[in-house]
């Protein structure tokens, strides 16, 4: 029973981290110059006070923030008309990409 318990937590922790490899920053960094800097700023940290600073969030989320927008969960008039066009590799990849930078809000960095 121990070895079925070790291998089904073996197996859940190799398909989180498949996901996590998964994701591309280059195409994150292309999608956000396309979409988010506008209003947040290339690096992620809009001087504006009026749109969020991004860059250093926590990956998940940034992922969960724009999943939310997408599917209604979360709602802002501007932010769920740019998660409508977004795909699930597009959320994955901007995640990525903003997580990767450096901010201001996110304790770890």
């Amino acid at each position: 029973m121990k070895n079925y318990v070790i291998a089904a937590v073996s197996a859940v922790a190799l398909m989180l981290s498949s996901q996590i490899v998964a994701a591309d920053i280059e195409a994150g960094k292309n999608k956000a110059a396309e979409v988010c800097a506008s209003c947040h700023g290339v690096d992620g940290n809009s001087p504006a006070p009026n749109f969020p600073k991004i860059g250093g969030q926590y990956r998940t989320y940034l992922a969960k923030a724009l999943n939310d927008y997408k599917s209604g969960a979360r709602n802002d008039p501007i932010m769920t008309a740019m998660a409508a066009n977004l795909s699930a590799a597009d959320i994955d990849n901007l995640a990525f990409y903003y997580s990767s930078l450096p901010g201001t809000l996110n304790s770890n960095k």
